[in-house]
């Protein structure tokens, strides 16, 4: 289930007894927060009687790397499930306790990918199947502005606010995002549990959402996933690994102060609510022309698979075009070969309670739609604007949350994320 992510109520400090003990995880982040990780991180692991491993272990297993310069979650498969943890750090914290943080998130991350458990991982047997794990760390524009602005690249703000949002707080903006996913749910929240714990004294979660999407080994190996409306969705993705993919999503030729980016990408994330009530009235053929492609196979209205490439000009007997001008495949689609981005979408559904009697409420569903790409401004924004001057499936969808995050290049073994917004 999603979860709408109040302030959390206040922890016991890391040094006072609770019920249960001290908490000898918050010992270690606390003391990390005021430079002497080191010796805590050592402490710790003897604490639990789990050795820190001997050697740095990679940002990411082998699976998940596939390329060298992007963290995971970027250039590689998308797991089924995954939760965006959004958080807003203490106002007063400075950047030696915003590098401990990092330095700590980073190190946790790497381990938690390549199956080792952190030090101070009370639960360590649950990090022994990583299950395709990614952990993929954001950065808003806000957060790049309270760094150094000067860094902060001049395309790379929030998007506006379009005239078919209805954006709600609780689900927009936050200053550092982390993006776990993994195919085992156990996994996921083992993961994202661990994170938090290593941020709680440094802020708070100002939002969570859970996504789905189908299960790996549910679909032939290539076989694009469907959305809560049946459709196909993401038909028109750059194949990770390839130079088109990367021409697509990597930041390329930033210089002097933005150079810390080179190699990195952003992130769009928009919370779509969709209105299955109203479009489970549409017929078949009229969900098919509000979204220019067939349900049963995806493919567009002109052709007869998912792959082909439609035709907008193509007319019907009565002399309309087949894809009508105002359906998501034509909105979507730019003239403007640059105006392309990576969609990684994820469903959530959120039960209703009370709901009775014919054409009730069941679910308050939607997706979390994720994209990938260089420049917000240039690349996401244009394509947007097109949906939101006119794309017939505006009638079933409004957009209540929306972010941004630059997410920096993979760090070095030993570094930390972002490290060099910080140099």
């Amino acid at each position: 289930m999603d979860t709408n992510q109040s302030t959390p109520a206040a922890e016991p400090s890391a040094a006072a007894p609770t019920a249960a003990g001290i908490r000898r995880r918050d010992v270690v982040v606390a003391a990390a927060g005021i430079g002497v990780g080191a010796a805590a991180a050592a402490a710790g692991a003897s604490l639990i009687g789990r050795p820190a491993a001997a050697q740095p272990v990679a940002f990411g297993t082998e699976r998940n790397q596939q390329h060298a310069h992007h963290q995971a979650g970027v250039g590689s498969h998308i797991p089924a499930f995954a939760n965006y943890i959004a958080m807003d750090l203490t106002a007063d914290l400075d950047n030696a306790r915003i590098i401990a943080l990092l330095r700590i998130l980073s190190e946790d991350a790497r381990r938690l990918m390549a199956g080792t458990a952190p030090v101070g991982d009370q639960e360590p047997e649950l990090a022994e199947t990583p299950a395709g794990l990614q952990i993929t760390f954001g950065f808003s524009p806000g957060f790049i502005d309270r760094i150094n602005p000067k860094r902060r690249p001049e395309w790379l703000t929030q998007i506006p606010k379009f005239s078919v949002d209805r954006l709600q707080p609780e689900w927009s903006e936050g200053e550092l995002l982390m993006l776990v996913a993994s195919d085992d749910p156990l996994t996921l929240a083992h993961a994202s549990r661990t994170l938090m714990k290593d941020a709680r004294s440094f802020g708070t979660v100002r939002w969570q959402q859970h996504g789905f999407r189908q299960s790996r080994g549910s679909l032939a190996a290539g076989q694009t996933d469907r959305n809560l409306f049946g459709q196909v969705d993401g038909t028109v993705n750059a194949t990770p690994g390839t130079d088109d993919f990367d021409r697509v999503v990597t930041i390329r030729s930033e210089s002097g102060e933005t150079e810390w980016l080179n190699g990195g990408t952003t992130l769009v994330i928009r919370r779509i609510h969709m209105d299955l009530e109203t479009w489970d009235e549409v017929d078949r053929p009229g969900r098919e022309a509000s979204v220019g492609r067939r349900l049963d196979t995806g493919a567009p209205l002109t052709g007869s698979k998912e792959y082909d490439e439609p035709d907008f000009k193509a007319v019907t007997a009565q002399g309309f075009t087949v894809i009508n001008p105002a359906s998501h495949l034509r909105r979507m689609r730019s003239d403007n070969p640059h105006e392309r981005i990576v969609r990684r979408p994820y469903n959530y559904e959120m039960p209703v309670a009370g709901g009775s009697g014919a054409g009730a409420v069941v679910s308050d569903s939607g997706q979390i739609f994720t994209s990938l790409q260089a420049n917000v401004t240039t690349q996401f924004v244009p394509l947007q604007r097109r949906m939101d001057e006119g794309d017939l499936l505006n009638t079933w969808i409004t957009p209540i949350g929306s972010a941004v995050f630059a997410i920096p290049p993979k760090p070095d073994a030993n570094g930390f994320v972002g490290e060099g917004l910080f140099a």
